[in-house]
């Protein structure tokens, strides 16, 4: 999870980073690469019955939401909101990561013994 979380920081800061030329397929490889790492998670929470699973789960579905409604903007060449809404994940992230995803790991560790 570890290296997961520092790709999808290190992406976010990029695609905050980039030209409006660039930004719109930075932000499509960070929407899969989030969708992805989010998979990815709701799996580990199914398979070992996580009990914070559900909120967990919304959560991801949230964003993921949120983020397929800014791409549409993007394909459309509305960068503008997608841009601002970057420039905020790493602070969501942070705090998603300090909350939902240490408790998460904190369960996998003990379940994985």
């Amino acid at each position: 999870m570890d290296s997961t979380h520092r790709e999808f920081v290190d992406q976010a800061v990029a695609v905050g980073k980039a030209s409006d030329t660039e930004f719109p397929a930075l932000f499509a490889a960070l929407v899969e690469h989030t969708r992805q790492h989010f998979e990815h998670e709701n799996e580990l929470m199914r398979t070992y019955d996580f009990p914070a699973r559900a909120e967990h789960e919304h959560e991801h579905q949230r964003i993921l939401d949120e983020m397929d409604h800014l791409a549409q903007r993007v394909a459309n060449g509305r960068i503008g909101m997608a841009r601002a809404y970057v420039e905020g994940v790493p602070i969501w992230f942070a705090n998603h990561l300090a909350t939902m995803d240490t408790d998460l790991a904190a369960y996998l560790k003990r379940q994985r013994g």
